[in-house]
């Protein structure tokens, strides 16, 4: 088997790069671990930056998100009883859009199949060769058979435990890594949201953050240690908690119900550099990863999405591999202002084992300031509604 990219890995970053691709006629392979009802079964983040919505638009598949989504034009920030809002729109002219992660790959799946796009699920084994080299290939197992496939490029899209990064090596990466003492306990439910907009709140408990994927189906966090346990938290325990951490006017408007998902995330910061090596391009989580804190996990891969497309049709379409040569500057450029923005929302919210009552008085004063100053809720509101490409 022959293409012009092998993708590695079937997430929404992999799909969307192999969707812009083909609309510009240039050939993908997707190599997905999983089944595709496993990555669409993951529940994910989904606000999105518009970059991301004009990327899906650009692929032919912004129509449904388009019409389901909804828009948000601001977000709350509450701390103690208090609470303020922050306007995208006002400070930006730029709304962001809650349409599930789940929806997104869903809807560049359909466009995959219909297309007659190549995606080659529950691959194992996956090996990157002579990635250095101009002729790169990619072998795997699947179904007790070996196969192999020979590209021009290679696009590791697998996440943070996928082949793709660590087929770099060692002496030939530097990686950059905090990782936070604590996690965030979340739920789905059936239950219409607290609020239209999502409220994060910072609480002397910890933090909380009110979430949701449409009218009906509901998103709450609440932070919780890093060696808690699902199976340590009732739904109504869950629920009680929630609600300590919210402002008792918002708690009072919460309608609870049975979780029909839960689980518990990590928090980690993470890059490493370059994103390139010889042939293959990293993209999204096999890159870098955010805290939740500020949904930039699924913004940041589209980002890396685009500026590798961008340097794959300069390749193609004009002979000039300049966009190539200059993707992991420029998408390394905008990951680490994202990963800025999430370190820093995440230092604000969340309460922290070692905080002391100055630290804390600090977090405060940063609330009063946000609040308060225009300038502030301008480089806010910049930052979350997302940098430019």
């Amino acid at each position: 088997m022959r293409t012009q990219v092998c993708i590695i890995g079937g997430g929404p970053s992999g799909l969307l790069l192999s969707q812009l691709l083909h609309k510009r006629g240039i050939d993908s392979v997707i190599l997905e671990r999983q089944t595709r009802d496993y990555v669409l079964g993951r529940i994910r983040a989904g606000v999105l930056e518009q970059g991301l919505l004009r990327l899906m638009d650009e692929a032919g598949v912004g129509g449904r998100m388009r019409r389901e989504g909804f828009e948000h034009a601001g977000t709350l920030i509450a701390y103690g009883e208090e609470m303020f809002r922050i306007d995208f729109v006002e400070h930006t002219g730029t709304p962001v859009m809650v349409y599930g992660q789940t929806e997104v790959t869903r809807d560049l799946y359909e466009a995959r199949e219909a297309a007659g796009g190549i995606i080659e699920f529950e691959v194992e084994g996956v090996t990157i060769h002579d990635a250095d080299r101009d002729a790169p290939y990619v072998t795997w197992r699947q179904g007790g058979a070996e196969k192999r496939i020979d590209c021009d490029f290679v696009a590791g899209c697998d996440g943070f435990h996928g082949v793709s990064r660590r087929s770099i090596p060692e002496d030939a990466r530097r990686e950059y890594e905090k990782v936070y003492p604590f996690g965030w306990l979340g739920i789905l439910s059936e239950t219409p949201p607290v609020n239209h907009e999502l409220i994060y709140a910072n609480s002397p408990r910890g933090f909380a953050l009110c979430s949701m994927r449409n009218e009906n189906l509901s998103r709450y966090y609440v932070q919780c240690s890093a060696h808690d346990k699902v199976e340590n938290w009732s739904d109504d325990e869950f629920w009680a908690e929630l609600k300590r951490r919210i402002p008792g006017h918002v708690a009072e408007g919460v309608v609870t119900g049975p979780s029909i998902e839960k689980s518990i995330a990590p928090l980690r910061s993470f890059v490493t550099e370059p994103m390139r090596w010889g042939r293959l391009f990293l993209c999204g989580d096999a890159a870098h990863i955010v805290p939740p804190t500020g949904a930039k996990g699924l913004n940041t891969a589209a980002s890396d999405v685009h500026y590798l497309f961008s340097g794959l049709t300069q390749f193609y379409e004009l002979n000039d591999a300049e966009g190539l040569d200059l993707y992991s500057e420029r998408a390394l450029a905008r990951i680490w202002k994202a990963e800025r923005f999430s370190w820093w929302f995440s230092q604000l919210m969340h309460r922290f084992e070692d905080q002391t009552e100055f630290d804390r008085k600090m977090q405060i004063a940063e609330m009063e300031l946000l609040r308060s100053s225009e300038a502030a809720q301008k480089a806010m509101a910049e930052n979350y509604v997302g940098l430019p490409y």
